[in-house]
């Protein structure tokens, strides 16, 4: 079933939808006890089981409760699954249910989902149900999920997760280019954003044009061989690359070395889930935040993008004048265009998926890493909020860095070009790693 941005859907293709992203779900974390589901494993992330409890209710206020209506103009969320009464810090502590009474709710609201959708006029040009847009942002919010539960799971301190890994990463292309090389693009107006309203959220539109100065920007993501030498040579004990900002808080956490990285005798190693292996040079540097990201940058004479370069780098088609959905083109992504649907469980060498390579030459800029942009979240000119503040508009400030790019651990049907994505330059649980540009 492809879940093509711009498509109506159908009654069947909703119920094959829906049943898909549940499935995937549910297959992360059936192996997980109750003590586990239910545990705080870290303040940053909320127990598993309110994850899958607020999936639940969320389907059940916009499938069920505002999919005719056209929606309340709020989130509506209610009682524990409420996320901005009940901060991830807390959840631990409120009445949340066994996995066996959360699955009957969420089969429960399913069930009543389901029934429904063959009542609905799904050719309607009302604004949720027009071209499936409130499955989609339903759907969307599931995926989302699935990639925070596994930043949890990552995360458990009391035995390593082994998750249900299903393929193995593809050899490297030998017609990548070297891992430092770097592309020019010469400036030029560009479309920015989108007019999608089918898959798109608020915060992707709309588009419009931009006057972009030329820039050069990495072909590949910054590999754990370039991070390795920054911090080799001292990188972290060298105030002058890092912000003020920045500083403090790497002195106040004691860093030395991406989250997962651990040292011994025999050198460096990284953790995936239950999987320690000796630092593959060629994978793209994961876990890092933002402000190690800029420090990097500013070591190695380059800085970071702005979303804007980014997303000129992924979708501008300079010969053709326009801007493609993903960075190969319009066709849904495949296991043959990037390391996506949490198939592998980890990152693949750069190089590895020559299909998916954007008209402007970069490599692996869906995939594997999520890659910082030095750009503050905020709407685009011209935004409006649709369907509900709390998605984006309340999120708006300096407080907030935007990623781009989506990780292996993110769905199909939660990336694309125009995808923001946004978190504190703190934070170093999400799958985050580095792309850098410079000027002329």
């Amino acid at each position: 079933m492809d879940l093509k941005i711009g498509h109506p859907l159908s009654a069947t293709d909703v119920s094959f939808l829906l049943t898909e992203a549940r499935s995937r779900t549910m297959l992360l974390v059936a192996s997980l006890p109750d003590d586990d589901l239910r545990r705080q494993h870290d303040p940053l992330m909320s127990p598993i089981v309110w994850d899958l409890g607020h999936i639940g209710h969320f389907e059940e206020v916009w499938l069920v409760e505002n999919v005719e209506s056209g929606g309340s103009g709020s989130e509506g969320l209610r009682g524990i699954y409420n996320p901005f009464e009940n901060p991830r810090a807390v959840r631990d502590q409120l009445p949340l249910p066994s996995l066996s009474q959360c699955w009957d709710y969420l089969s429960g609201v399913r069930r009543v989902v389901l029934d429904g959708v063959v009542q609905l006029d799904l050719n309607s040009n009302a604004p949720l149900l027009k071209d499936g847009f409130v499955f989609r942002m339903v759907l969307q919010h599931e995926y989302q999920h699935t990639e925070t539960i596994l930043q949890t799971l990552q995360l458990m301190q009391n035995s390593p997760y082994r998750p249900p890994r299903q393929l193995v990463a593809p050899p490297a292309s030998g017609d990548a280019p070297p891992a430092d090389a770097m592309v020019w693009f010469p400036g030029g107006q560009v479309e920015h954003g989108t007019n999608d309203r089918s898959t798109a959220y608020d915060n992707e539109r709309p588009k419009h044009a931009v006057d972009v100065a030329p820039f050069w920007i990495d072909v590949h993501p910054t590999t754990n061989a370039a991070y390795l030498s920054f911090v080799n040579e001292g990188g972290y004990g060298q105030p002058e690359h890092w912000s003020s900002p920045g500083w403090a808080w790497k002195e106040s956490e004691a860093l030395q070395a991406p989250k997962y990285w651990s040292r011994s005798e025999e050198g460096w190693s990284e953790r995936f889930m239950d999987k320690i292996i000796k630092l593959d040079p060629t994978r793209p540097v994961c876990h890092v935040g933002y402000w190690e990201a800029e420090a990097f940058a500013h070591w190695a004479g380059k800085r970071l993008p702005t979303e804007l370069e980014w997303e000129v780098a992924a979708s501008w088609d300079p010969e053709g004048g326009k801007k493609r959905i993903y960075p190969w083109g319009d066709a849904t992504p495949t296991a043959l265009h990037a390391n996506l649907d949490t198939v592998l469980f980890e990152t693949a060498p750069i190089g590895s998926y020559p299909a998916g390579v954007s008209a402007l030459g970069c490599w692996g800029m869906l995939g594997d890493v999520w890659e910082w942009t030095s750009t503050d979240f905020s709407g685009y000119p011209g935004y409006e909020t649709f369907p509900y503040p709390e998605y984006s508009e309340v999120f708006f400030g300096d407080e907030y860095k935007v990623l781009r790019g989506g990780s292996w651990a993110s769905r199909v049907g939660a990336v694309r070009n125009t995808f923001r994505n946004w978190d504190y330059p703190i934070r170093r649980q999400i799958f985050s790693g580095i792309r850098c540009v410079r000027d002329e």
